[in-house]
């Protein structure tokens, strides 16, 4: 039995172990997350061995084979058909399982002699159940397309980073570290890849029988910041009326003077409850879709000032070398690709854009009690350094800085090492459930971590804040 399966088997004695003969209802909470969690290894061991197997069918199913080809002999026209068929899935996940099996399984030269995998460390981590396939695929994928150019050496360092750091993080938070990573890898293909999406921009109307109108926008980084950022501020303006309870006298998006979106009158005194209590109950996707009918409607009418932006700006944030020198990439808050310092420069010439140039002198960040509340010069460094909410990631505009030793219980100072960026909601959530938090360093490149309590995890093992996960690219 390979170690793969060896360790499958332990994993679901384990399971067995825990849940037993029990009804899943029965289980206490602790037990019910640990069986969860060893689930997900399972399955991730499981990947590993499929991948495996996936390579060892593709490779017998070679094009020179001809009619004794594997796939073709089990009447298939290719192994991803063949792997699709008998695994329930895609031939794009199937072609995905063989791509992590190449990478990852031991390799013959041409002279006979064995040799270890194309990228071990991926390998060692599928294998002990640590990354999934698609983790696995995201990492091979851009360490292959880099490699040329970024050389061995950095390669297998950026492969060990990320192997470590992938464990606990979901694809999609796996796939925006590994995009900030490749620009560091490769900052001349930066600005390539932003004319590939510059071509590939687009914008469809389609028109649903019911009368719905579909709108699907693809914009590149820098066109879908301003873009992104007024429909934010907006968003955040109506969730703020919420939150303080009163009307939405600053014409915020259910309407201006009292007026919902789209209706041109006001209405009685009852229609107007009835809008309020239908406002309260909108999703933020309902809230984006108001703030979009929200700006078209001042374009056609920009006589009208209503709109509560709230001094909105889109900030580009780029180190001071890097501008001088025209090399490496910048980021847009609220953007997770990078975009190049040509592409930086081109905007911060823009209106309503604020380029941050890292690296200069700074105003005074840190106030000890001084001051209870946090500044806005030391909000915009909590922002450089957490870049929104540094539990659920939800946009700056969506969050407040709040004192992580508490200002009047813990006698906490107002400093930056002391404020973290936190939404309403998991502001709440952090202080209800017994999480802590923790910052590692100094000024905006200090690691915010998230801890949570012994009852969710008894070894208490800290997990990254959201732009925590971007350092690696530092």
């Amino acid at each position: 039995m390979t170690d793969p399966l060896a360790r499958l088997a332990e994993v679901l004695a384990r399971v067995e172990g825990i849940w037993g003969s029990d009804e899943l209802s029965a289980l206490n909470p602790g037990d019910l997350i640990a069986v969860n969690a060893e689930l997900g290894t399972a399955r991730r061991l499981i990947e590993g061995v499929q991948a495996r197997v996936a390579s060892e069918i593709a490779r017998q199913s070679r094009p020179e084979l001809g009619a004794g080809s594997l796939a073709k002999m089990q009447g298939f026209r290719s192994p991803t058909a063949l792997i699709a068929s008998t695994t329930g899935t895609s031939q794009g996940d199937a072609a995905r399982l063989v791509q992590v099996g190449d990478a990852t399984t031991p390799r013959t030269t041409f002279t006979g002699e064995a040799a270890p995998p194309r990228h071990p460390h991926v390998a060692g981590a599928v294998q002990a159940g640590l990354v999934g396939a698609s983790a696995a695929a995201a990492i091979i994928r851009m360490l292959d397309r880099v490699a040329i150019r970024a050389g061995k050496v950095a390669v297998e360092r950026a492969e060990r980073m990320l192997v470590d750091h992938a464990p606990g993080l979901t694809v999609d938070q796996l796939n925006r570290t590994i995009l900030r990573i490749e620009a560091v890898l490769d900052p001349i293909g930066v600005e390539p890849r932003e004319t590939d999406l510059r071509e590939d921009m687009s914008l469809i109307f389609r028109e649903e029988p019911n009368g719905m109108l579909v709108i699907t926008a693809r914009l590149d980084p820098e066109h879908a910041a301003p873009v992104r950022t007024a429909i934010d501020a907006l968003v955040t303006a109506e969730l703020r009326a919420r939150h303080d309870g009163g009307p939405d006298n600053a014409g915020g998006i259910g309407g201006v003077d009292g007026r919902a979106v789209g209706s041109p009158l006001g209405g009685n005194a009852g229609d107007q409850d009835v809008r309020e209590a239908d406002r309260s109950r909108r999703t933020i996707p309902q809230l984006q879709a108001d703030a979009f009918v929200r700006l078209i409607e001042h374009t056609l009418g920009c006589d009208r000032r209503d709109l509560p932006l709230g001094g909105a700006t889109v900030i580009v944030r780029i180190d001071l070398a890097d501008l001088e020198n025209d090399t490496g990439h910048a980021t847009i808050d609220g953007i997770t690709a990078p975009i190049s310092a040509a592409t930086a420069r081109r905007m911060a010439a823009a209106g309503g854009i604020i380029p941050c140039i890292l690296g200069g002198e700074s105003d005074i960040l840190d106030w000890g009690r001084a001051k209870r509340l946090f500044t806005p010069t030391q909000k915009l460094a909590i922002i450089e350094r957490d870049g929104g909410c540094v539990n659920c990631a939800a946009p700056p505009g969506h969050t407040k800085v709040h004192h992580i030793r508490w200002w009047a219980r813990d006698a906490g100072p107002t400093d930056l090492r002391n404020g973290v960026l936190l939404c309403e909601s998991c502001h709440h959530r952090i202080h209800d459930n017994g999480f802590d938090i923790r910052v590692d360093g100094t000024g905006t490149n200090a690691i915010v971590w998230i801890i949570p309590p012994a009852h969710i995890d008894p070894a208490r093992t800290p997990r990254r804040g959201h732009r925590a996960h971007y350092r690696l690219a530092s």
